[in-house]
């Protein structure tokens, strides 16, 4: 393929707003990159998306076995299991060498960590899965060629990152973590200061080195033509940096989000672009631009609001956010999650949420065993960010009787989570109801190592024959859930979603309705403490077709007090339906 006039013509121009007069010879360069890579590049055989697009959140070494590639013992066990029939995507989390933060600090960006595998085992994967492939393109490791070759001050990567001195203006950044902006190294030429978002081991690029763009532009074109589905742009709103500025979210990185759009589509249709941006939720949907700039952002709010409901007894704040994640630019959705390898950011619950309400989310959280990690604000003050707990522990209620609530809560987020408009993703802890490593985290002494367990294959195992465990359940409950979701035309992530504004405060009412308007279903979710009817009026005059999460034993959880006491799975029964705490209904509605 050869990059054609028009895309050529964008190309230049976009990188003319990034370089000046060096755009055009940059463009140039960038040109025959593509036309290099894209004869080796294969189209995605899906140009969209549909309801069965579920996504599986996964680390390489997820589940491990002595003397095995852990990506080998990935894929037995995924296989074994029968969740290549239940998720059709699979992010696997980075799974190059790394010298930290569990992979996200990349030493080199084209090899498979031999202790995990090679990319022979990445294609065994793509065998049964569409992969969503990192891209962590905001830093690098220390141990990085290029930040070796940065130390011995080599050309060109001596240009490769930031060196500033700390200064009065570095106090407008905005800021993802406490620690500190500026790492000092010791160089060839001498003690510099370089800067390091997220650690003093992930050194940031600089971006305006127009040399480093076209080395990341490669890395991106060798991943499409391992052919990743998804390209998950890590950290995205920090790439570029402009003294004197917030340094985030500045247009010369939405310039470089669309040239990395126009790319993709030109070279490998198909494929997607995720931007990970855990900010407010204006911020958030923003790199979507106007359709031409990431096909998918995370819907970070969620999860957060969604504890808040459930802790409080009332989802008014999750009903107010349905309608602003009910319209996105064509061609355009959310991911949906609730629990994720990052914790769970407070940022998105930021204007949603009240200090007040904030605060108590926060103590919930404390009280069952997780911790808090905290941003610098830019008056120098901490403000708490991200909460690290399991979400199978966060829905923990320690005072109550009923040994069920804990499951079934969790199991009703995640159907309420997997019936919303967008792309769903699970998190793979989350498929066993897997509660707090408390040892990781004392081993490690990291907040996050908290809700990032990993699993001994034979243990594992040996836990899900047994068909009493927690872990069965949740395996055989969640399989059935995403089974019923990726059935119904009307859970295509693109149809119309109609929130439910005059339910009481502790339900949180949805209607999803098929494009053909041949299918439409009411999602319920009782978020209050009690036993709660469910109002007629809900229905609007419709009539129960049928009860889609009825009909399966292995949601049994969800349906046991569904009616007056009465365990239903063929339909309602019930002159007036009642749902437990913490339980659900998707109903077939006509």
């Amino acid at each position: 393929m050869r990059a054609g006039g028009g895309l050529a013509d964008k190309l230049r121009g976009r990188l003319t707003t990034l370089y000046g007069p060096q755009g055009s010879l940059v463009a140039d360069r960038v040109v025959h990159l593509i036309e290099e890579y894209a004869p080796r590049i294969k189209p995605q055989s899906k140009t969209n998306w549909d309801q069965q697009d579920v996504i599986l959140i996964t680390y390489p070494d997820q589940v491990v076995e002595a003397q095995r590639p852990a990506l080998e013992v990935l894929e037995e066990f995924l296989v074994s299991n029968g969740l290549k029939n239940t998720f059709r995507i699979l992010h696997i989390l980075p799974f190059f060498p790394s010298s930290s933060d569990d992979g996200f600090s990349v030493v080199d960006y084209r090899q498979v960590d031999p202790r995990l595998g090679g990319w022979h085992h990445v294609e065994s994967l793509r065998q049964h899965f569409d992969l969503a492939i990192d891209f962590v393109l905001n830093h690098v490791s220390r141990q990085s060629r290029y930040f070796k070759g940065y130390l011995a001050r080599e050309e060109p990567y001596v240009r490769f990152f930031i060196e500033i001195s700390p200064q009065p203006a570095l106090v407008q950044v905005v800021r993802p973590r406490n620690t500190p902006l500026l790492t000092p190294v010791d160089t060839k030429a001498g003690r510099r200061y370089v800067w390091t978002t997220f650690s003093n081991d992930q050194i940031d690029l600089n971006y305006t080195e127009p040399l480093v763009l076209l080395e990341m532009l490669e890395i991106l074109l060798f991943y499409l033509q391992q052919g990743a589905r998804i390209i998950r742009l890590d950290a995205i709103p920090y790439l570029w940096k402009r003294l004197g500025t917030s340094c985030i979210h500045l247009p010369e990185t939405h310039e470089v989000v669309k040239l990395f759009r126009e790319i993709v589509d030109a070279v490998a249709p198909g494929t997607l672009l995720l931007a990970q941006t855990n900010v407010p939720a204006v911020e958030n949907v923003s790199y979507f631009g106007h359709g031409d700039e990431a096909h998918l952002v995370y819907q970070f709010s969620l999860p957060p609001l969604l504890l808040d409901a459930f802790f409080s007894g009332s989802g008014t704040a999750v009903t107010e956010l349905l309608p602003q994640i009910s319209e996105t630019p064509l061609g355009t959705t959310v991911v949906n999650v609730l629990a994720t390898h990052d914790g769970i950011g407070l940022r998105g619950a930021e204007k949603l949420l009240t200090p007040g309400r904030i605060a108590k989310l926060i103590q919930a959280i404390i009280d069952r065993g997780g911790h808090v990690t905290y941003r610098l604000a830019n008056d120098g003050s901490e403000v708490p960010y991200e909460l690290n707990i399991s979400y199978y522990s966060a829905l923990s209620e320690p005072t109550t009787q009923d040994p069920n609530l804990q499951l079934r809560r969790f199991l009703g987020a995640h159907a309420f989570m997997l019936a919303l408009r967008g792309l769903p993703a699970v998190y793979f802890p989350s498929l066993f109801a897997t509660p707090n490593d408390e040892r990781r985290f004392q081993a490690t002494g990291q907040p996050r190592a908290i809700h990032r367990p990993k699993f001994i294959a034979k243990e594992l195992r040996a836990r899900l024959t047994n068909p009493e465990s927690i872990e069965h359940r949740a395996l055989e409950a969640m399989k059935r859930l995403v089974a019923v979701r990726i059935a119904q035309p009307a859970f295509h992530p693109e149809s119309r979603q109609i929130s439910v504004q005059d339910a009481p405060s502790h339900l949180i009412a949805l209607e999803r309705e098929s494009f053909d308007g041949r299918q439409r279903i009411m999602v319920v979710l009782n978020v209050g403490s009690e036993v709660s009817p469910i109002p007629p009026q809900l229905l609007k005059g419709r009539k129960i077709v049928r009860d889609l999460l009825a009909e399966w034993p292995e949601l049994s959880i969800l349906r046991e007090d569904f009616t007056t006491g009465v365990r239903c799975h063929s339909g309602v029964t019930a002159e007036t339906p009642r749902l437990l705490p913490g339980g659900i209904v998707w109903w077939e509605v006509s």
